[in-house]
C-alpha cells in the first residue's frame, strides 16, 4: 500500500505521465513486492525554470530532473531491495524523461505500521487481523 509522490522537472504530457505511472507501478511491484491494486501515485510537474540546482535553473542545463518519495511499511523490505529499487526506478525514469541531472532524488520512507494505513485501518491492524 505504498503512496508515491513525484515531482518532475520536464515538459508535461499525458504520454509521459502515463509512462511514469506505469514504470513506478511496475518497479514497485516487482522489486518491493507491493500490491499494484493498493499503490497510489501522484505526479506533479514543475517548470524547469522553477527548479534550481546549485542556484541555477535546471533549464540552463538542458536536462530533466525529478524527486520522489515513496512510503512503505517499515521492516517489509531489505536494504538490498531498496537499493535495487532506487537504481531501477532512476534508470527507468531516465529512459522516459531523457538525460537526467544527477541531482535527481528518490527517498524511500520506512513508516511504522502503527502510524501508517489506508481505508481507516493501520498496517499494524491489518497485520494483526490478517488483512
Amino acid at each position: 500500500m505504498p503512496i508515491i509522490q513525484i515531482k518532475v522537472a520536464a515538459p508535461k504530457s499525458r504520454v509521459t505521465t502515463r509512462r511514469i505511472s506505469e514504470h513506478l507501478l511496475e518497479v514497485t511491484s516487482k522489486v518491493l513486492n507491493k500490491k499494484p491494486e493498493v499503490t497510489a501515485i501522484a505526479i506533479e510537474y514543475v517548470d524547469p525554470e522553477d527548479w534550481f540546482i546549485a542556484g541555477k535553473p535546471l533549464s540552463e542545463s538542458g536536462l530533466a530532473s525529478f524527486y520522489f518519495d515513496i512510503r512503505i511499511t517499515d521492516e517489509t523490505n531489505t536494504k538490498a531491495e531498496k537499493a535495487q529499487y532506487i537504481r531501477e526506478a532512476f534508470h527507468g525514469l531516465e529512459r522516459i524523461l531523457g538525460p537526467l541531472h544527477p541531482e535527481s532524488y528518490i527517498h524511500v520512507h520506512d513508516v511504522r505500521a502503527a502510524a501508517y494505513g489506508f481505508g481507516g485501518k493501520t498496517q499494524e491492524y491489518r497485520f494483526q487481523h490478517n488483512g
